[in-house]
């Protein structure tokens, strides 16, 4: 007879609800903040913090900036993973979603060059660290909130995290793209894309009232509960670096991929089609339509994982998007707006939900308990170095290679994307891991096989 996991015992489906909602809401927030600057680093930034430079100058510097907060968001994993697999998941998500509101907030009360200088850039990239920090230190915990709360269909439970990524997208550029038609292009770029940073402080209060409702998940109370009568195991980034190298870089390999296309499709396919003649606002309607409708294809494409598993609907994705990136630009380069929407919509609603979406569950399966927070964040946001520096590395390769940039682009994705079915293959279903399921001589998680033999021998 097969054994009741410990979290199925336990957990609450209200406690469940307000997990899920929790988590989706924080992502929103967070994501809002976060991508927010990427948005604005593509069509503002450039203009406010870097008019001392060239055109293209202005536009590298401006994706330098945005591509700190990536490098930024490991040690965010890192130092909220190790305090929230020591101190519980709730506790860090508070300190997360506060820190990113107060730095966005700042963001929209910084001097521009004009008026201070080089210490205006200076100040918008401490602020974009704080960001990387919140975000990387967010989305492990608001995972495993939500993932260690459910007793079954853990991959459309946990996927609300991920799913609030384009949907706090959606919002931001929204909030930009109304804001920049009811002010005007002059005064957008002198005072008006303040008006959605600013707005991060309502976002906030909203968020915390929410989020402060939310026990801490059955999983790390059960854990917690057994290691009372145990010593001290090691560090938490100890144990995921000495014991599971090897899945750490198979699951950084699995999401990078997805990363790369995700900073292609969000933020370096809007300044290469503003360039290319698409009115700003045309490209920000585009892209609102695009994220909003992204939602339904992460938890969707998440939902069958629970089915199929998270390896064949990932490989999938990655086969999808490897051959899509050869047909975005090209779809671009028309003119069309109508081929414009269909570019983004097949991209970032369609073929990428397939490999972004089941990555909440598959990085939570990959580790235990007490070092689940720092693995599954190390993993995820090591893998989103990649959506920070596409932009900043096809730029640089559009204004050495010319017009055959997009081609090399193009390949560039598709390689990433051939390394994600690579890593795949090595690192096998992650599906149908038990979270509370830990060997008495290791940490990690028992395989299904093993969890079966060790509920009979008791």
């Amino acid at each position: 007879m097969q054994a009741v996991p410990p979290q199925q015992a336990t957990q609450d489906p209200s406690q469940l609800r307000r997990a899920v909602t929790s988590s989706f809401l924080g992502s929103v927030i967070e994501y809002y903040d976060f991508l927010l600057y990427s948005t604005a680093s593509a069509v503002v930034f450039a203009h406010v913090f870097f008019s001392n430079l060239s055109p293209v100058a202005g536009t590298l510097a401006s994706f330098t900036t945005f591509a700190t907060g990536y490098l930024a968001r490991p040690l965010g994993g890192i130092i909220f993973g190790h305090f929230g697999d020591r101190l519980g998941r709730k506790r860090m998500l508070v300190v997360t979603m506060s820190l990113m509101g107060v730095a966005s907030f700042l963001i929209g009360v910084l001097p521009t060059y004009g008026q201070a200088g080089t210490l205006a850039p200076v100040l918008l990239l401490l602020l974009r660290i704080v960001q990387g920090v919140a975000v990387g230190g967010e989305w492990g915990g608001a995972v495993l909130l939500s993932a260690e709360h459910a007793t079954k269909r853990r991959g459309l439970w946990a996927s609300f995290t991920n799913a609030g990524a384009p949907a706090g997208m959606a919002l931001s550029t929204v909030v930009l793209s109304l804001t920049s038609g009811a002010v005007g292009e002059e005064a957008f770029l002198s005072w008006g894309w303040r008006i959605p940073f600013l707005l991060s402080v309502v976002l906030l209060a909203v968020g915390l009232f929410v989020r402060l409702r939310v026990t801490e998940t059955p999983v790390f109370a059960e854990a917690e509960k057994k290691q009372e009568s145990t010593p001290r195991r090691t560090l938490p980034l100890f144990d995921v670096l000495r014991n599971h190298p090897r899945v750490l870089l198979l699951g950084i390999g699995v999401g990078l991929s997805a990363f790369v296309f995700q900073g292609t499709i969000t933020t370096y396919i809007i300044s290469y089609a503003v360039q290319g003649g698409f009115a700003r606002q045309t490209v920000l309607n585009s892209l609102a339509v695009s994220s909003a409708l992204a939602m339904f294809g992460i938890i969707g494409w998440s939902a069958l994982s629970d089915r199929l598993g998270r390896r064949p609907v990932v490989m999938a994705g990655a086969l999808a998007v490897g051959a899509f990136s050869f047909a975005l630009f090209p779809l671009v380069d028309t003119g069309s707006t109508a081929l414009l929407v269909l570019a983004l919509v097949v991209g970032q609603s369609l073929v990428h939900p397939m490999m972004y979406g089941p990555l909440a569950a598959l990085y939570t399966e990959l580790f235990s308990t007490r070092s689940r927070y720092t693995g599954a964040s190390l993993g995820y946001q090591v893998a989103g170095l990649g959506a920070g520096f596409a932009p900043l590395i096809f730029t640089e390769v559009q204004a050495d290679a010319g017009e055959g940039a997009t081609l090399i682009i193009s390949s560039i994705i598709a390689a990433f994307c051939l390394g994600t079915v690579v890593c795949l293959a090595l690192l096998g279903e992650t599906s149908r891991t038990d979270l509370a399921g830990v060997s008495a001589d290791s940490s990690a998680p028992l395989p299904v096989s093993a969890q079966a033999k060790a509920a009979q021998a008791s």
